[in-house]
């Protein structure tokens, strides 16, 4: 299933991402935002089960937002994960 939001507070416009049924994180597109950090954190969340990478990610600050992209991809992933 592909899921797509639009983080908020942070410099990405859009997160788009694939989620097997066994709920491992096939694909990660996001629009916007630090592309080399980007793609980066996209290729590390590849393969690895969606609880995993909401275990990881949520709650990682940049420069004092109170969120980052790892952030809210961490959180609209968990959001999805709910709708299953």
């Amino acid at each position: 299933m592909t899921y797509t939001f639009q983080p908020r507070g942070v410099c990405s416009r859009a997160m788009s991402v694939e989620v097997d049924d066994q709920g491992v994180i096939r694909d990660l597109q996001v629009v916007g935002g630090c592309n080399g950090n980007l793609q980066g954190i996209s290729a590390l969340v590849k393969g690895m089960k969606a609880e995993e990478a909401i275990a990881r990610l949520k709650g990682i600050n940049c420069g004092g937002r109170g969120t980052s992209c790892p952030d809210q991809f961490a959180r609209g992933l968990e959001a999805a994960m709910a709708q299953k």
